[in-house]
């Protein structure tokens, strides 16, 4: 049976024209009948108005298409480090991605942190060098780059055909033919003619390189090669495929997606050495009864399995809920088992989404993405299955919100309107939280940056039409320990004529930055009954989010319950959990409390003749400069910033630059900070 789906992200830095190659793709396989332009702001995946207005991606489009009897579904992701969580869930669904390189700025910041994402998914890829047509295009350095930054095996299957404003096609070393795409066409006719003779030394240099890589994992072709003996296309292009999907190297391909160049190939090259869903390995997963480790065999015989990694509210018809099925079969009007709450829901209807348009399904099989319509309470990362096989599959990770912003409704009435609207954005975005200042009555919202809480509001003003006072950006500081302390805590009160008692005694100690908080339990089930030692955990729970000294979350604390009094007449789950709240609240006081600021990881490209005043700006904001990197025509300068210090830089950098500089700018870490 041939292998008929690829599910694949396009990722990327921001601009380096991953929606515009998106773009290309779907008008070359006919979902789209003409080119929708990301500066016009008529790209079909950035179909939000704000995506249009602004000329970026914020939310992961996903749409279908089909290209040489496959279908192919394509995840196209943003490249703003502030929508992380978007590319995030993303890469947890995709079977392989292509990774979109510019030619003239290699690989950016952003390209590695998504690089690194994709590591950690083991997803397999192939790379894109976009924008060959620009001035200052590199392709031999760009693959370079890929290999010294990314520790990735780059092995060229097309060599381009000149730069910049001589770039006119590119040599396919598999067939050893030159490719051209005709203009008139808008590059939908391609043609294949023989290698020019001056180019032929280059061509077969690197036609040398593909072979010496590919030899290395076949021992036929070694033969072949050694002999001097032809090698089959087929031979070439079936190990190629094995080791891509192995990541034992990274074919890179090349184009200028807006000239329309070099989109087909990739298309090809999708379906050639991309994986197909049932050749990946099985998917790690636990029992929720026994927690017993399972792995989820990816066949449409299994028990349904599915993971929603996505929630996206649309006004007419509710929430939208995406969808990857990776066992069995999911039915429209039948209902399925949210195994993380332990709940039905039903699923009313199955769409398949092209960006903003669907298109409607009976069933979704395994290996397929697509839209649930009717799930009411599942969220990011849950699990849809059934009653007799509970699976939990491995949950998805979020860095924590570094930025804050506080919000109020211009009227009362519409508190409960904007609270709803919050909540709902919440549900949807998994880096976006929210919390009410109860000694201001305002809302206090946080997000991944500037930029991401910008978009979560104009959404509120724009789409839902909530008229809201806005307050400005302020650090989501975080709160530690740095000693180790025992208390001991006594709760007791009257509540409606009944006595509730609870004494415990905790440990309290610092942890490893970065380690997250943990609890433990050194009393077993004997000495205080489970539901006690389970309010306790609660209470503890509960204070990690309360603070201090200045009310914001602690990181980095263990807790241990130690010791505990209980009574059959008078101690209650409630007693438990509120004396726990205090004995950390009270512990941590006596712990060297300590205020943690954000540290941002800043990276800033700016020409070489401005490259002084760049560092003194940084170090002037309290920065640390790690390294300076020089390319051909700028410099990168890479440093850690504390957050507080970094709000209006890009006004002050475009200033010293004189607009010629960019920066992005991530989380790194929580240091101490000023109190």
């Amino acid at each position: 049976m041939p292998l008929m789906m690829r599910n694949i992200g396009i990722i990327a830095h921001i601009d380096a024209g991953k929606t515009t190659t998106t773009e290309r793709m779907l008008f070359y396989t006919g979902k789209s009948h003409r080119i929708g332009e990301v500066d016009d702001g008529e790209a079909t995946m950035d179909w939000m108005e704000q995506e249009q207005d602004r000329g970026i991606t914020i939310t992961s489009a996903s749409t279908s298409c089909f290209w040489l009897d496959h279908q192919i579904n394509i995840i196209d992701t943003p490249g703003h480090v502030d929508f992380t969580a978007e590319v995030e869930r993303s890469l947890r669904v995709l079977d392989g991605a292509v990774g979109v390189f510019c030619a003239v700025g290699g690989v950016q910041p952003q390209s590695e942190t998504v690089w690194h994402q994709a590591d950690r998914y083991e997803v397999p890829r192939i790379a894109y060098i976009n924008k060959m047509d620009r001035v200052g295009a590199d392709f031999y350095a760009v693959v370079k780059e890929i290999e010294k930054k990314l520790a990735a095996v780059p092995v060229p299957l097309q060599i381009p055909i000149g730069k910049e404003s001589d770039f006119a096609g590119m040599i396919d070393l598999i067939r050893m033919k030159e490719i051209h795409f005709v203009e008139d066409t808008l590059g939908k006719e391609v043609t294949f003619k023989e290698i020019d003779p001056a180019l032929q030394g280059e061509a077969h240099k690197w036609r040398e390189n593909l072979l010496e890589h590919v030899s290395s994992y076949s021992d036929e072709i070694t033969e072949l090669y050694l002999e001097g003996s032809d090698i089959p296309e087929d031979l070439l292009k079936q190990v190629i495929r094995k080791e891509t999907i192995n990541q034992g190297i990274l074919p890179v391909f090349c184009g200028a997606s807006l000239k329309n160049i070099g989109v087909q190939p990739l298309l090809d090259s999708i379906v050639d050495y991309l994986p197909a869903p049932e050749e990946l390995p099985p998917v790690p997963g636990k029992h929720s009864k026994k927690g017993t480790d399972i792995l989820v065999e990816r066949t449409k015989d299994g028990p349904p399995v599915a993971l929603v990694f996505k929630i996206q509210h649309d006004r007419e018809a509710g929430s939208y809920s995406f969808i990857r099925v990776y066992s069995g079969e999911i039915k429209a009007g039948t209902a399925v088992m949210n195994i993380d709450k332990k709940k039905r829901e039903r699923v009313n209807r199955l769409l398949r989404m092209h960006s903003n348009r669907t298109e409607k399904l009976d069933k979704l099989s395994a290996g397929d993405i697509a839209v649930a319509v009717g799930l009411k309470i599942s969220q990011t990362g849950d699990t849809l299955g059934s009653e007799g096989h509970p699976v939990i599959l491995e949950p998805m990770s979020f860095p924590e919100p570094v930025i804050s912003v506080a919000i109020e409704p211009r009227t009362l009435s519409d508190r409960n309107k904007l609270k709803d609207i919050l909540s709902l954005l919440g549900r949807e975005d998994p880096t976006f939280t929210m919390k009410d200042n109860e000694d201001t009555g305002q809302i206090i919202i946080s997000g991944m940056g500037e930029l991401h809480l910008d978009v979560l509001l104009t959404r509120v003003t724009k789409d839902f039409k909530v008229d809201a006072k806005i307050g400005k950006p302020q650090v989501s500081y975080r709160e530690s320990i740095q000693s180790g302390v025992d208390h001991r805590e006594s709760f007791q009160r009257m509540i409606a004529g009944k006595e509730n008692t609870a004494e415990v005694t905790i440990h309290v100690e610092p942890l490893e930055r970065g380690s997250g908080n943990q609890f433990t339990s050194e009393i077993d089930d004997k000495t205080l009954p489970r539901p006690m030692i389970e309010a306790v955990e609660r209470g503890i729970h509960s204070a990690f989010y309360s603070g201090v000294m200045y009310g914001y979350p602690v990181i980095d604390i263990g807790v241990t319950l130690k010791g505990a009094v209980f009574s059959d007449q008078t101690s209650t789950e409630f007693a438990f959990e509120a004396a726990a709240n205090l004995a950390f609240d009270n512990a941590c006081r006596k712990a060297d409390p300590v205020l943690l600021q954000p540290i941002m990881k800043v990276d800033v490209v700016t020409p070489k003749d401005f490259v002084g005043e760049v560092i003194n700006q940084l170090t002037s904001r309290g920065g640390i400069v790690n390294s300076l990197e020089s390319r051909t025509a700028v410099e990168q300068v890479d440093a850690q910033v504390p957050l507080a210090n970094m709000f209006g830089y890009s006004t002050a950098l475009r200033s010293i630059t004189q607009g010629r500089g960019t920066f992005a700018m991530e989380f790194s870490h929580f240091a101490v900070g000023e109190n």
